[in-house]
């Protein structure tokens, strides 16, 4: 997979009205977006990538669903059936 830079921190407006509705405080993840979001550059990680191939998921996903994973004991399988049906990761995740 090769790399591409996509350092687009931002929400889609229907996700983050969504988001926002069902958590109006916020969740830990949410939370974590905001705070985090922009600390995780993906120049940091080019290196790790080959130059030719397939585009890769951005580093900073990958980086942010493992620690999912890991507060939530989820394996691989249902960590993706999280972001796919939780409003709060996909807030998360942009």
């Amino acid at each position: 997979m090769t790399f591409h830079s996509q350092n687009e921190f931002s929400i889609p407006e229907e996700t983050a009205r969504v988001a926002c509705a069902a958590y109006p405080k916020g969740n830990l993840y949410m939370q974590m977006h905001i705070a985090l979001g922009t600390i995780y550059q993906d120049e940091a990680f080019a290196h790790f990538f080959p130059q030719n191939g397939r585009p890769a998921e951005a580093p900073w996903r990958l980086a942010f669903i493992t620690v999912v994973q890991f507060l939530e004991g989820l394996p691989d399988r249902q960590a993706a059936d999280a972001v796919r049906g939780r409003i709060d990761l996909k807030y998360a995740l942009g």
